[in-house]
């Protein structure tokens, strides 16, 4: 009996959001997940089909030679899932494509219709939102396929592989291998070196001034900065050029050093006070557009300390959950429904008062805000609080802050009363300032964080005490402060992302990848918050902007996003502007053949730094500091990774020259050994050994320094102790084995019958008693008997129990032989068994846990392979010898 065909296959990108959408849909559907992209350019020489591999263009992965032509293959790891989605649709009436609203989805859709090659009708239904409503409305509504958004997709693909696999290979030889170039990644990175650039050139300008404590009759206290002198304004850091630290020239003010600010402190103190003048003025807020997908990055990096890839990886999961609309959008639309849902929430919540005159929708500012249609905002209409729908780690976090700002948009605006105090004492004024909020309004929701760390948040308290003109004040404390400009500050992650989108330069989704990408090649580091610029980066920068400015050109990269952008909207064709790019006497390819031979390697990655004696060279293996001695001889010193271009002062390059010729100095010798014992940096950081490395003696003893201790505090003693590693904390109670605790390449451990557990950062090695050895024995998890964190359920297919683990590089889930990190922001309290199956089927999809198996099958073909050809020779040599028997009993009866 045939089986019944269902009414459709629909396809999406993930198991997570097919398992929502397929319960909206009932069993009338087949709703599958293509795991991302279906096809795609070669990743590597492997991947290049046979047919075309002696082509000059195959390694590009594009026919430059016919009009850009991709060569577009399956990867090994989704060729199971074609033949899953192939099979399925023979048994459906139609084909779906559920893919996400933008050019990404509109081209993993396209991939999949031509790939299927369906012979039923084809419909694309699109949805901003994964509820139900949506998704009924969406699969009554079908569009066609948008070959606009697939063209500027694919062009957009077909310019990042050209890009960087024209570029990517002259920075492996001229500067260091497993380097890369990226259309926008390179332009980020130019945008961070500029920075540091900055604060090298910078010039710190000093500068003194006064702070009062006055009071007011009878108790009131409050605090002024000194502001005129004899009628001249007091210098402040605004006044000052960072390139002389001078001021400028074409400023009048009275620039006090320390002496002057002395004197004046003990004139005016002898002086009377009182409240010359008072300014007021009122000031409304009006709330922030909802988020986009640019802002809700800038404001999870400030207020969650989420990195912009935590976000949207985050986003993402919220998305597919149901909890809050699509999250790759530049547009502040609301729909009329989430304006009610809105209005509904804060007439609830927060009273009537709160809410605004009428409903209020915002306008973007972005030129191509058509993607996504809808800003991200809770989704559906009942606007529920995380704690309502159950979300808690950083999922919840990340869903009260959308939750609180969209709420915001329908509140009343804030009302402000700024006062202005101007305070007299004999020739001298003070100001004083002070922020009354007089009505909250939406700040009850919500208040938008800031990027200077010094800066008061809108909603912040700071009036003034009640005063009057011709007041008297009594000066309790009057001190004088000395000031030092600041330069530049870095970027952070929030403030990378504003700048990049105010200039232009790629668009919010990608920020997530680009700046992740950065990191991972050794471009950038982070230092707390900021993300510094290596010396790499440095070269990097300096060679792209010598032999091919225009391609890290702000402007220019800006205008290619644009084109993307015209392409997408059906304005102009790709074909002639890929030529333009890539052919020409000022295209990609004529540039690189043009430069290849001109770009000295020793020029790229010599680092004239100003201020610095010593030249700063980039090697393979490292940055490292040269200089020239008065015989003509090079002295070089290797320069530590956690110094920053901007950080190094000619005293430090000194220093460290010094080092390098004169060898390290002991910090002391050990008395039992006779021999010295140093403190070294390596490439994990700093260590201690005990004795000098000699070529024919034994490696000296050596152990890694706890990060909790700076080099230069540590004492003989500690020394000695740290050396005495790994040491004995007792016996096991259960064992009576021996309990030891030591340093190794992942930090303080404890060790007891070839079981290793970290120590906790309160706990130090050296003083960790048995008890607490032994707890950590006990909770860590042995390979192979591993005792779960938290049971999830079991897996639906097989009924194996699917579980989250804790491993040496943090916690996981895990089922059967497949291991699925949990991202660095996921809670694993957090991690619900559905949210577990999405992991294990993307890591079975990229073929996670597969290796061992596929080694055994290969292994069993093989020998299965050896035993059909030892038996079809025995099986030949039989019947060799039965036709060889058989002539001879023939011979023989003639």
């Amino acid at each position: 009996m045939a089986k019944k065909k269902v009414k459709g296959l629909v396809i999406v990108e993930s198991p997570a959001k097919a398992r929502k959408i397929s319960g909206y849909l009932g069993s009338d559907y087949i709703v599958l997940a293509s795991m991302g992209h279906v096809r795609d350019l070669p990743a590597g020489a492997a991947e290049i089909p046979a047919a075309v591999k002696k082509e000059p263009w195959s390694t590009l992965g594009v026919n430059v030679d016919s009009e850009f032509e991709p060569l577009y293959i399956i990867p090994k790891e989704k060729k199971k899932v074609v033949k899953e989605l192939k099979d399925a649709l023979k048994n459906a009436q139609e084909l779906i494509i559920a893919t996400d609203e933008d050019r990404e989805g509109e081209s993993i859709g396209w991939h999949l219709v031509e790939l299927l090659k369906p012979k039923v009708p084809v419909k694309r239904m699109v949805f901003s939102e994964i509820t139900k409503s949506a998704i009924q409305a969406a699969i009554d509504n079908p569009r066609e396929m948008d070959t606009d958004l697939v063209s500027a997709q694919e062009t957009r693909r077909v310019l990042d592989r050209l890009y960087g696999y024209r570029l990517s290979p002259l920075l492996w030889k001229k500067v260091a291998p497993k380097l890369s170039a990226g259309r926008v990644q390179s332009v980020a990175v130019r945008v961070l070196v500029r920075r540091e650039l900055e604060r090298i050139a910078f010039h710190s300008g000093t500068y003194w001034d006064l702070k009062a404590t006055l009071n007011t009759l009878p108790e009131g206290q409050f605090d002024a900065q000194l502001w005129t002198l004899g009628g001249k304004r007091i210098a402040a850091g605004k006044d000052f050029d960072e390139a002389t630290g001078k001021l400028k020239l074409d400023v009048d003010v009275l620039l006090l050093n320390e002496k002057e600010s002395l004197e004046l402190k003990d004139r005016l103190l002898k002086t009377d006070w009182n409240v010359s003048n008072i300014e007021e003025r009122q000031q409304v807020r009006k709330p922030y557009p909802p988020f986009t997908t640019s802002t809700l990055q800038q404001e999870a990096n400030r207020k969650l300390n989420m990195t912009a890839r935590q976000t949207m990886q985050t986003a993402q999961r919220l998305y597919e959950a149901g909890h809050i609309t699509y999250m790759r959008t530049d547009s502040v639309n609301l729909s009329t429904e989430a304006i009610d849902a809105a209005r509904n929430c804060v007439d609830t919540r927060y009273g009537h008062e709160y809410l605004s005159d009428g409903p209020r929708q915002f306008t973007s500012k972005s030129k191509n805000a058509q993607e996504a249609h809808e800003a991200i905002r809770p989704a559906g209409t009942e606007m529920k609080t995380a704690e309502e729908l159950g979300l808690s780690g950083g999922e919840g976090r990340l869903y009260g802050l959308i939750w609180k700002r969209t709420a915001a948009t329908q509140m009343a605006e804030a009302r402000l009363r700024f006062q202005t105090v101007t305070i007299a004492a004999d020739d001298a004024e003070f100001r004083a300032t002070g922020r009354h909020v007089e009505f909250p309004g939406f700040f009850r929701a919500y208040v938008e964080g800031t990027d200077d760390p010094e800066a008061a948040l809108d909603d912040q308290e700071s009036s003034l005490p009640p005063m009057k003109e011709a007041d008297k004040l009594r000066c309790g404390e009057l001190e004088p402060i000395g000031h030092e400009t600041k330069p530049p500050a870095r970027f952070t992650e929030a403030t990378l992302v504003r700048a990049l989108e105010a200039d232009g330069i790629g668009r919010p989704s990608t920020y997530a990848s680009i700046i992740g990408t950065i990191q991972d090649r050794g471009y950038v580091r982070k230092q707390g918050s900021q993300l510094v610029p290596t010396f790499t980066a440095m070269a990097v920068t300096k060679l792209l902007e010598q032999y091919f400015p225009n391609l890290v050109d702000y402007a220019f990269t800006a205008k290619m996003e644009q084109t993307l952008d015209d392409i997408s909207n059906g304005e102009i064709e790709s074909l002639p502007y890929l030529k333009e790019f890539y052919g020409g006497e000022e295209g990609l390819d004529s540039q690189v053949k043009t430069n290849e031979e001109k770009i000295d390697p020793r020029d790229i990655c010599t680092l004239d730094l100003e201020g610095i004696e010593s030249k700063v060279r980039v090697g393979r293996y490292g940055p490292y500091l040269q200089k020239e001695q008065e015989d003509g001889e090079n002295l070089t010193a290797s320069l530590p990774a956690e110094i920053s271009p901007a950080d190094i002062t000619n005293e430090m390059a000194e220093k460290l020259i010094k080092q390098k010729i004169e060898g390290p100095t002991p910090i002391g010798m050990h008395p039992e050994e006779g021999l010295p014992i140093f403190v070294l940096h390596g490439p994990f950081g700093y260590y201690m050994q005990l004795g000098e490395v000699t070529e024919d003696g034994p490696k000296p003893k050596r152990v890694s320094l706890p990060k909790n201790v700076e080099p230069e505090n540590v004492t003989l003693p500690l020394a000695m102790d740290l050396l005495s590693l790994p040491r004995t904390v007792g016996q096991h109670p259960e064992t009576d084995k021996v309990v030891k605790a030591g340093i190794g390449r992942f930090g303080p451990y404890v060790l007891h019958n070839k079981v290793y557990a970290s120590i906790p950062k309160e706990k130090d090695v050296l003083t960790i008693g048995l008890e607490d050895a032994v707890d950590l024995i006990k909770n860590k998890k042995v390979r192979g008997a591993a005792t779960p964190l938290k049971e999830l359920g079991p897996h639906p297919e097989d009924g194996e129990m699917v579980a989250v683990f804790e491993g040496r590089y943090g916690p996981y889930v895990k089922h059967g032989k497949i291991n699925a990190t949990l991202p660095k922001e996921t809670e694993p309290d957090s991690v619900t068994l559905e949210r577990a199956l999405d992991m294990i089927a993307e890591k079975a999809a990229k073929g996670g846990g597969t290796k061992k198996k596929k080694k055994k099958a290969a292994k069993k073909k093989a020998a299965k392979k050896k035993t059909t050809k030892k038996k079809a020779t025995k099986k030949k040599a039989g019947k060799k010898k039965t036709t060889k028997k058989k002539a001879t009993k023939k011979k023989t009866a003639s």
